[in-house]
């Protein structure tokens, strides 16, 4: 009997937690119009604005260091890149100095076809072209450092010709991090 009463609880749950996801699900969709294009990066890194409760110190200079080793679907922008345009973009807006956010990108596995020119691009992705190099050419003229993982890049056979500008090989990926951590860069966790 007790089995059977908390199936019976189980299945009363199931309906209310569905109604309850499907309102948060709608909700979500509903808001999609309160994200702008930023200030800095135009046409990227859309942010909606927020009252955060959680206070950025006066003069904090964010040195922050992210991972990828995802590569976007064959042609399209890669959500991670696009990311660094949304971390500046919100920033900015939240009244940071550009100049107090420094940013980089330690690319790895996959990923590192994002960050190639247009024939090696193509040659990996059927073709396709790269949807990541005018949003990589922003954010490296924003001063965004790019760092391709050298262990990744000599099994796909990747040069540092092969790269888009502004994007340099790192010893490895591990490398990369290990020194970034020791200029004070913090590892983004997602």
């Amino acid at each position: 009997m007790k089995i059977h009463s908390s199936l019976m609880n189980k299945r009363a749950v199931f309906p209310a937690l569905f109604g309850v996801l499907a309102c948060s699900s709608f909700t979500a969709n509903a808001g999609i119009e309160a994200f702008k294009s930023g200030t800095v990066i135009k046409d990227y890194g859309k942010v909606a604005e927020v009252n955060s409760s959680l206070v950025i110190p006066k003069g904090m200079k964010f040195k922050v260091a992210f991972d990828l080793g995802r590569a976007a679907k064959p042609g399209e922008l890669n959500r991670s890149i696009d990311t660094l345009a949304r971390f500046i973009n919100m920033h900015v807006a939240a009244g940071v100095k550009l100049e107090d956010i420094s940013l980089a990108m330690v690319v790895h596995g996959q990923a590192a076809s994002d960050v190639t020119q247009e024939h090696f691009y193509k040659m990996l992705n059927t073709g396709k072209s790269n949807a990541n190099s005018d949003l990589i050419a922003q954010l490296v003229k924003q001063g965004v450092r790019f760092y391709v993982c050298g262990q990744t890049a000599a099994y796909y056979g990747i040069t540092p010709d092969d790269l888009l500008p502004g994007v340099d090989m790192a010893l490895s990926a591990l490398t990369a991090h290990a020194v970034l951590a020791h200029q004070g860069y913090s590892v983004n966790p997602f």
